[in-house]
């Protein structure tokens, strides 16, 4: 089973999700039936946050001052029963100016899901791993709506 720590870090996350735990439980419990994460046990954190300290981390980690909307900090730290993956941070307001054209629930997936993907090593620095990564991407997107 893959499980997420939610940690709220601004407020204004609560007026789109309700309660970050339960919705996080729902997905993951839907991603660890998919084919390739079935044998899966992990664990990672989200930081459910807003801009500032968007920018802040950032900066601190790629010196890079603006806010951007996902970063992700792999760590492998095995234990008996998971393997403990690293931590996701997401922007409240980037997700929230995005989900104008398309829906916040939409959005959110796919900014955690590409973090949650970067922990587990992929990335986008050549375009074949970009196209590979967002393959990915938008086929748990499509397993998530076709289930709901």
């Amino acid at each position: 089973m893959i499980k997420a720590n939610i940690i709220s870090g601004h407020s204004k996350w609560t007026k789109n999700i309700k309660n970050p735990n339960n919705y996080f439980y729902k997905r993951l419990k839907i991603l660890s039936k998919a084919p390739y994460f079935k044998s899966k046990n992990h664990e990672f954190s989200i930081l459910l946050t807003n801009n500032k300290k968007m920018r802040n981390l950032n900066f601190k980690f790629r010196k890079k001052n603006k806010p951007t909307d996902v970063l992700s900090f792999p760590i492998k730290i095995k234990n008996k029963k998971s393997t403990y993956v690293g931590d996701i941070a997401i922007s409240y307001e980037i997700i929230k100016n995005r989900s104008k054209e398309t829906n916040f629930y939409i959005e959110f997936d796919k900014m955690w899901i590409h973090g949650y993907l970067h922990l587990l090593g992929y990335d986008h620095k050549r375009m074949s791993d970009f196209s590979k990564m967002l393959r990915k991407e938008k086929l748990i997107l499509k397993y998530f709506h076709k289930l709901n």
